[in-house]
């Protein structure tokens, strides 16, 4: 007889994949001239923030899922302002590239997320330059290359929009860390969508208003109540299956679901849009990457299972060298946690660009998600 909480384990991963390919895919299909033909990548993020701030609102003040935490207005300007500014701009150079370059090749280019991720964290000086992972970095940036040469329908314009907006996605991950750690402020994906949500659509307002408005047209914009209310609604839902899915399987289970997920995403993009076309050298090149992102993951969690041990256990010389102080790559990994919370970030660092995933990393998530949210231990 099949255990029914690894059964339960199984159908988390499952709804992930499922919403994580789904929403880009559908996202895909709402943007492209060719299909639903809505080309306003900044109205369709303006109403995914919009949707997921009202929801947040009502889960927060009316049903008290949750309780806001204590939001002062100097942490609110000098934290929430800034991470909520790149993560709205991630979130509009990421759908924009929809309008030029296929879903199978923004997959290709999103293996870049560690490299950008990692690079910021240098240069914030959150994280130390190391061979090891300066070398993962050169692998999966040199696969990138070699994926791109062998894209077909290869557009700089689109690329540099995903390139852009990947950017400041992990630009937005090491903020997370640098700001709301300090403040020493943990939130959950419901207050973070509370807080953020609505300050990434003032955000998106600006733009909008410059670059979208003077070109909408109400006779030619095909406004269905139904498929823009199911968009937003698959978005906030991908919010919530990844937050189980962590709380119930762990850093390194999920991340294998990620690698698992981008490959059925190439598959299911060349059939459901036939215009993509995957070539042998993407194949090679993206293998290439992928190789890199995986020892790069392995790398990452290796070093937070280190961190994690006694330090009195360790000798002296082998703790200065592992460098227990936390890094970027391992927000908000304290001694009470278990390895769920300590792959939050990087995990989220590659779904979160078009996907509309907002998860901040929190030194209460796997309590969290056992408690309020029906997550069981391992």
């Amino acid at each position: 007889m099949i255990n029914r909480q690894l059964l339960l384990t199984y159908l988390y991963l499952l709804v992930y994949i499922l919403l994580s390919s789904g929403v880009i895919l559908y996202n895909k299909w709402v943007l492209s001239p060719k299909y639903f033909n809505f080309p306003f990548p900044i109205t369709l993020t303006m109403i995914h923030m919009g949707f997921s701030g009202m929801v947040a609102f009502f889960l927060v003040r009316v049903l008290k899922v949750v309780s806001p935490v204590k939001m002062t207005f100097e942490i609110y300007a000098t934290c929430v302002i800034p991470i909520s500014a790149f993560f709205a701009s991630s979130l509009w150079f990421g759908n924009t590239a929809y309008l030029f370059i296929s879903v199978a090749f923004i997959q290709m280019l999103k293996a870049l997320m560690p490299v950008a991720t990692f690079l910021m964290a240098v240069i914030c000086g959150t994280d130390k330059l190391r061979c090891d992972v300066f070398l993962n970095m050169v692998v999966v940036s040199v696969g990138v290359v070699v994926s791109s040469y062998g894209e077909i329908h290869f557009n700089v314009v689109g690329t540099v929009y995903q390139v852009t907006g990947i950017f400041a996605e992990a630009l937005r991950l090491v903020l997370t860390q640098v700001l709301l750690q300090k403040k020493g402020l943990t939130l959950n994906p419901i207050t973070s969508l509370y807080y953020i949500a609505p300050c990434s659509f003032v955000f998106l307002f600006v733009p909008w208003c410059l670059l979208e408005k003077p070109g909408m047209e109400v006779s030619q914009i095909q406004f269905n109540f139904w498929i823009f209310f199911s968009n937003a609604l698959c978005a906030l839902a991908l919010n919530f299956s990844i937050f189980l899915a962590i709380g119930r399987t762990g850093a390194v289970t999920i991340r294998v679901a990620g690698v698992l997920k981008d490959w059925i995403l190439i598959a299911l993009s060349t059939i459901i849009f036939p215009e993509s076309t995957i070539t042998r050298l993407n194949i090679i090149g993206y293998a290439v990457a992928l190789c890199g992102v995986v020892m790069y993951n392995y790398l990452k969690v290796k070093d937070v299972r280190a961190s994690q041990l006694p330090v009195e256990s360790l000798p002296e010389r082998a703790v200065k060298d592992l460098g227990i102080e936390k890094k970027s790559s391992d927000l908000y990994v304290p001694d009470d946690t278990n390895s769920s919370a300590s792959g939050w970030n990087s995990t989220a660092s590659d779904i979160m660009v078009d996907e509309e995933a907002l998860l901040i990393p929190s030194s209460r998530v796997s309590h969290l998600g056992r408690s309020q949210l029906g997550s069981h231990s391992e």
